[in-house]
């Protein structure tokens, strides 16, 4: 069940959830019998993320993600026995972030809140969710410093860090020669994760020879670029650096392209829809991706499949992320045989292993509880090898490589200032 109070906001109707959906053999091993209960046998869970404003395209990726996940699972038999009853509401930001949690908290009485995209918005969640001692798994929170000198004990981390991201780029820009004695002109959101991302790629071009020595911050309700394309084309950089978000980066690598500049575009943050928003003629650059819907492993193709026939089309990155934030909150449930929060914090940090939908599994750290699991990066693909509109992006081998240690990517302990086990 979703959203009792407004079903026909996301196309939802009890009938058609309880109709199931692709995918659901997936989850048979998660799901105890099919068992119709009484709606105080319900599991609530809350759905927290922006639905409006420049990260709301990307928010809406995440309702699809979420819903197919709690669909899949209640026509599985839902977890324990019982069915997801999933409590989706629009975040907007975070003052309306922090009240949403406390009210889905002390009112729903939901075991757990899963989404949120802003960095700041995901802070305020946090706070709540640790106060009230109620788990809550971030799915699109970059900024480092949410596991870092604000990371939490309830809150989870599927989205990748920042330097996660910068790392998994890095390594390819290297390969093209666009690092080392090379100068960098920035772009940033003007906001709590683009000022984060911004402090991790300066350091990432000190450590590695670049020069960064130009930025520009981009209010977040900006739309009109020209102002900081005039200045890249002044200052004539070997790269140009995107730190910008959500459809900010779709507006951007647009009319950069209008402009006709050709310094190399990379970027440290990315979401597909940003790709697909620019279109394939004005898509540029190299960029990090956390997952893609071409990757060919078998519970990525399902996902796929169940999610193109749920919404007509491919699921982009942070459907994935909201998606899997549903079901590993499941197989916690199901394998701990409750939903007692501090239960399934634990059984969390213990090392359990989870398939994210890609070529290894993935599990979350104890001392800062991020998700470790490959990345890629991610380009233009050539216009001949395109099959549809969805397919103009060639996703890169994975970030690390086989063999190498997942954690390679991502903050060490000793750079950390999050100590939780």
């Amino acid at each position: 069940m979703f959203n009792e109070k407004n079903p026909g906001m996301m196309g939802l109707t009890r009938r058609s959830i309880l109709k199931g959906s692709a995918g659901v053999a997936a989850l048979a091993t998660i799901g105890a019998p099919a068992i119709v209960r009484a709606q105080s046998d319900v599991i609530r869970v809350g759905h927290l993320t922006p639905r409006t404003g420049f990260l709301g395209p990307l928010g809406e990726y995440g309702v699809m993600g979420v819903t197919l996940a709690a669909e899949e699972i209640n026509a599985a038999g839902g977890v324990l026995g019982r069915k997801i009853d999933l409590l989706a509401e629009d975040s907007v930001n975070p003052s309306t972030a922090s009240t949403k949690a406390d009210r889905m908290i002390g009112r729903d009485n939901v075991i757990a809140i899963l989404g949120e995209i802003s960095s700041a918005s995901g802070l305020a969640i946090s706070q709540v969710a640790g106060r009230e001692k109620i788990p809550f798994i971030q799915t699109g929170c970059n900024s480092d410093e949410l596991r870092g000198k604000s990371c939490n004990r309830y809150m989870f981390h599927i989205e990748g860090a920042n330097t996660m991201y910068i790392n998994a780029v890095g390594d390819s820009l290297k390969r093209e020669n666009l690092v080392e004695g090379k100068t960098w002109f920035g772009l940033t959101a003007d906001y709590a994760y683009g000022h984060d991302l911004l402090e991790v790629c300066r350091n990432y071009a000190k450590k590695n020879g670049a020069d960064l020595a130009q930025n520009e911050l981009v209010p977040t309700d900006s739309t009109d670029f020209s102002p900081f394309i005039l200045k890249i084309r002044r200052a004539r950089p070997d790269v140009v650096v995107s730190n910008l978000a959500g459809n900010q980066i779709t507006n951007f690598i647009k009319q950069y392209k209008e402009y006709g500049l050709d310094y190399p575009l990379a970027g440290g943050g990315f979401d597909t829809a940003a790709a697909w928003g620019a279109g394939p003629a004005a898509f540029a650059g190299i960029w990090p991706a956390i997952w893609h819907h071409s990757l060919d492993t078998p519970s990525a193709k399902a996902f796929t499949a169940a999610f193109t026939k749920r919404w007509g089309k491919p699921p982009e990155n942070q459907a994935w992320g909201d998606y899997l934030g549903m079901k590993i909150l499941a197989q916690a449930i199901a394998e701990t045989g409750s939903t007692d929060a501090d239960g399934i914090v634990g059984h969390l940090e213990s090392g359990a292993k989870f398939d994210v939908l890609k070529g290894r599994e993935g599990y979350f750290r104890s001392w800062d509880h991020q998700l470790m699991n490959e990345m890629y990066s991610i380009r233009p693909k050539p216009a001949d090898k395109q099959a549809d509109q969805w397919d103009m992006l060639l996703l890169g081998d994975p970030v690390p490589g086989p063999g190498e240690d997942l954690e390679s990517i991502a903050t060490t302990r000793a750079d950390s200032a999050c100590n939780l086990g």
